[in-house]
């Protein structure tokens, strides 16, 4: 089969290796119709994450056909159309029993590697570093899906691959952001990044009642996103000062909640962007953690700032006294994606919301690495990338997309 291989920072390449194979009684296996790139992708890309070896296939974002099943997969069988989740989850341990699924117990076979960096290992996440399990990802022709019994949810036929693919991570993981706000009526939610899970987490908020919703971004093809498609208003931040910005528009309070969308790599200019990017330059510190400070000066005494960016590391000059200061939650987490699955794909099939707007780019497998630098470099207005790895479909630019986020054909 075809796959996505990492060899080195910004070195990707598409090439044919064995396909996967059943090794547990509960696998299963998936030809994978679509895939995606996902910004935490993006961190390995860059040479952020720790435990990467050359050959690994990266992509935690995919949905296909069950071609496989093994001996004790009861709920699945061959042909189901699913999406798949991208923690790997027994469905038995404590933390699952829990539904705390990305802090599964029994999935990480290296769980004393991160436990090294963490104190205590999550669970085991597809195409995400040894660090995390080392498990083959799904930017490719197959997939294994070990705990199938637990992981992969049918979906329905009526359902394009684009409005369900998204179920995979960054619509339950901007879902559970937003959740994690708990949300009242009246509240104001300001949100950094309208990458894809910034995006799903402005229109989450408004789901649960947020009466209005801030974003925060300096692409302005993202920044009409929040607003055309979530509702939000808008702060570029090369434009305008966010904290002076904020506190005018909540009359001098700050938003009832702060959801950090950005994560390890954010951007930042003056003095502060400057130190962050020297002292990981120099390895000194892991992450930059930008989006993070911000949010939490930013929000209101008694807020909640929930964090659903990828951080893997050691932070600096975070403002903790703030926090214990101004009774400040701070709330965070791999998203327990089994625990969303089928409550969204109701949302999706009400038409609460088409999660299909996200889209901006369809490109083949073999275009993978291409699609990476678009992605990073925000090319051609690119915010979300879809890879189909068997149609041979033409490569489609942002200016091709319609009013609706739909790709042309």
């Amino acid at each position: 089969m075809k796959a996505n291989i990492w060899y080195g920072r910004e070195q990707l390449r598409v090439e044919n290796v064995p396909d996967p194979k059943i090794l547990n009684p509960r696998d299963a296996i998936v030809r994978i119709t679509s895939t995606a790139i996902c910004g935490s992708d993006l961190h390995i890309y860059d040479g952020y994450i720790p435990g990467m070896l050359p050959g690994d296939i990266l992509g935690h974002e995919f949905m296909g056909e069950v071609v496989e099943v093994g001996p004790e997969v009861k709920n699945l069988k061959v042909g189901d159309r699913v999406v798949n989740p991208f923690p790997i989850s027994c469905g038995a341990c404590f933390f699952c029993q829990q539904s705390l699924y990305s802090l599964c117990e029994n999935s990480n076979p290296n769980a004393w590697l991160a436990e090294k960096l963490w104190g205590h290992s999550p669970a085991g996440l597809f195409g995400y570093s040894h660090l995390l399990g080392g498990y083959a990802g799904g930017q490719a022709q197959f997939a294994r899906i070990p705990f199938a019994d637990v992981g992969p949810v049918k979906v329905p036929e009526d359902l394009s691959d684009e409005q369900v693919l998204f179920l995979s991570d960054v619509f339950p993981t901007g879902y559970m952001a937003a959740e994690q706000c708990n949300i009242r009526p009246g509240d104001t939610v300001a949100v950094w990044g309208c990458g894809p899970v910034g995006l799903f987490a402005i229109k989450s908020a408004r789901l649960l009642g947020a009466e209005r919703v801030i974003a925060i971004d300096r692409f302005p093809a993202r920044l009409r996103k929040a607003s055309q498609w979530a509702d939000a208003e808008t702060l570029n931040y090369e434009q305008v000062d966010v904290a002076q910005a904020l506190e005018v528009m909540t009359g001098g309070r700050g938003p009832d909640a702060c959801i950090d969308a950005v994560g390890m790599e954010g951007h930042a200019h003056g003095v502060f962007g400057t130190y962050d990017r020297l002292k990981q330059a120099l390895m000194l510190d892991t992450d930059r953690p930008t989006a993070l400070r911000q949010a939490i000066t930013a929000c209101r005494n008694g807020g909640t700032v929930s964090v659903p960016g990828v951080y893997g590391g050691f932070l600096d000059k975070i403002p903790f006294g703030a926090i214990v200061n101004r009774a400040l939650t701070v709330r965070s987490g791999q998203t327990h994606v089994q625990r969303y699955l089928k409550p969204l794909l109701e949302l999706i099939q009400k038409g609460s919301i088409d999660p299909s707007f996200v889209t901006t780019h369809r490109l083949r497998l073999e275009d993978a690495p291409r699609g990476y630098r678009m992605f990073r470099d925000k090319q051609d207005s690119c915010i979300k990338v879809v890879l189909k790895p068997w149609a041979d479909v033409p490569t489609v630019d942002a200016d091709q997309v319609q009013e609706s986020g739909r790709i042309l054909h």
